[in-house]
């Protein structure tokens, strides 16, 4: 295996990890009732997919 010719800098490592922080989900607004989901996957709180109602929801 190769070996590293130089000691890496204690910046670089941190500018390394800096750039690997927790981004937060982009979320989706529901038309019918103005809440926030993730894109691409059914409202839990009303059970809507694209207009349809795919899922009972029991309140």
């Amino acid at each position: 295996m190769g070996q590293p010719k130089r000691k890496q800098s204690k910046q670089r490592s941190r500018k390394r990890r800096g750039a690997d922080q927790f981004v937060a989900p982009l979320l989706a607004k529901d038309p019918t009732d103005d809440t926030r989901h993730l894109p691409h996957h059914v409202n839990p709180a009303n059970g809507m997919y694209r207009g349809r109602q795919v899922i009972e929801v029991k309140n």
